[in-house]
């Protein structure tokens, strides 16, 4: 079959931030025909409950035939192929693992709900192929798939982990560069910048971000600062109190939607720091560090297979380690800033996706 005639229907339950960024960037630098069905970006718990026997409907309306479909995770694979038109049964059903449920963090230390983990198992089951945007993503899905044989009790399971690993992949997701690259860099600040570009929740840990600079700012240290990233109706207190505390080092505090605006204010950042404690991939530190900032990340998460050692932080030491790299000063060098994100941008990672697809229909 000629590339071109490749027909791929892409299901998406939440096309927004980005599983949104992916798909747009999949149907840029993929030479094939992508029909997406989509929702808005919200209410995910119920987009995983109802999603399928939605999309399922809306397809069977619709009379199309697709050769493969994609299809990402909060789409319940399993339930769609069991209520689609027979036909998706007879094609490849590829599944795009963004997040995993088994690693997401729970806000109160309260027992884990596993059902959306569960959902994600048999979607991964039902799914022809899989692929994960990080290692860590899928090592720690596989481990928590296995971990399920603790619980059937008296039903008998084979090891799902053990299913799901031959048919999964690892495929970090591209990214464009393009305004990024084509923002012109300030005037070198006089005093470091740092820099929060990741959502406005409390699983990107903003407290342990906002106490240390409190800490600093109280020792005497001179910085700027720089707050992206979306907010949201309910947000952690911690920026509230940061925006009075810290009012006299703050450049700029929002969520700015164009894109040439956000690639100018990463370019004045000098530092760019992540408390995450949930990150399968880490797409806003990639672009943060492709404009210039040095990059400062906790040595857990995905992060140990984007970045060398020298860029990461042991637990308990951000403090310390700002105040490094506030002594050392300067940002990253044009050609270490191309060399750490170069292997995710779109025109070169787009032949692993191209050959996940191509091989699937074999």
């Amino acid at each position: 079959m000629p590339e071109r005639d490749l027909n791929v229907l892409v299901v998406e339950p939440y096309y927004g931030g980005s599983h949104k960024q992916f798909l747009d960037g999949l149907a840029r630098h993929l030479p094939f025909r992508f029909r997406p069905m989509t929702l808005p970006a919200r209410k995910w718990k119920w987009r995983m409950r109802l999603a399928a026997p939605h999309f399922a409907r809306l397809l069977e309306r619709s009379g199309e035939r697709f050769d493969l479909v994609l299809c990402s995770t909060f789409l319940d694979v399993a339930a769609f192929r069991g209520l689609a038109p027979s036909w998706v049964n007879d094609v490849p059903v590829l599944t795009y693992f963004h997040e995993n449920q088994f690693a997401y963090p729970v806000q109160e230390e309260v027992e884990r709900d596993f059902h959306f983990a569960l959902t994600n198992v048999t979607t991964a089951l039902a799914s022809d192929s899989v692929a994960f945007n990080s290692r860590y993503n899928l090592d720690s899905f596989l481990e928590g798939a296995a971990g399920l044989l603790r619980h059937a009790g008296d039903m008998q399971m084979e090891d799902p982990a053990h299913a799901i690993r031959q048919k999964a992949r690892v495929l970090p997701p591209g990214v464009e560069f393009r305004e990024i690259d084509a923002a012109v860099s300030p005037l070198p600040s006089a005093v470091p910048v740092v820099l929060w570009n990741h959502r406005w929740e409390y699983d990107k840990g903003p407290e342990e971000f906002f106490d240390a600079l409190f800490e600093l700012a109280a020792e005497g240290f001179d910085f700027g600062l720089v707050i992206l990233g979306e907010e949201f109706e309910r947000s952690p207190d911690v920026f509230g109190e940061a925006r009075q505390r810290l009012s006299d080092k703050v450049l700029h505090m929002g969520f700015t939607q164009d894109r040439r605006e956000y690639a100018r204010w990463l370019r004045r950042g000098s530092v760019a720091v992540s408390t995450a404690l949930h990150e399968f991939f880490g797409l806003a530190v990639i672009e943060s560090v492709r404009a210039g900032c040095r990059p400062l990340l906790p040595r857990r998460l995905s992060y140990p297979e984007l970045f060398p050692d020298v860029y990461l932080y042991d637990e308990g030491a951000l403090k310390e380690g700002l105040k490094e790299v506030f002594e050392a000063g300067g940002r990253l060098a044009s050609h270490e800033a191309k060399r750490l994100t170069d292997p995710y941008e779109w025109n070169r990672i787009s032949v692993a996706y191209k050959d996940w697809f191509l091989s699937s229909v074999k």
